[in-house]
């Protein structure tokens, strides 16, 4: 039984490495990708006007407008877009380990884990503009 065990503790880090390594490769690539359509939409222009503060629209604040922007190659858009997955890999981690947690039927980690993905879930999606 402990091997069993073993076996499915080191298959679900090996899992979440493998997962957390790729996480930060694909963001890492989509914001580079933005960034590069970046220089090349906006490269030529003139440095803005930075005495009056604008806030940023809801192709900025929202999923929807951040998807909507990247799936038309707005470069500002494909870099937050970047940031979402970037933003997304450890919460996937959350959410392995208490998979990984509720198949060892480990209830105290199952709440504690449980507890922590509802704290930052709350936080993140408190103040969303939808």
């Amino acid at each position: 039984m402990s091997f069993i065990k073993k076996l499915v503790d080191r298959d679900v880090e090996v899992i979440v490495g493998k997962m957390l390594r790729y996480g930060v490769f694909t963001a890492s690539g989509i914001v580079l990708a933005g960034g590069i359509f970046y220089l090349i939409q906006r490269g030529h222009t003139l440095v803005p006007n930075y005495q009056h503060f604008h806030s940023e629209g809801k192709e900025f604040t929202t999923f929807s407008g951040i998807i909507k922007g990247a799936a038309g190659f707005s470069s500002t858009e494909v870099i937050q877009l970047g940031v979402m997955v970037l933003l997304a890999t450890p919460i996937l981690r959350i959410v392995m380990s208490l998979g990984a947690f509720a198949l060892e039927k480990d209830k105290l980690y199952v709440g504690i884990t449980a507890l922590v993905l509802a704290v930052i879930l709350f936080s993140m999606f408190g103040g969303l503009k939808v």
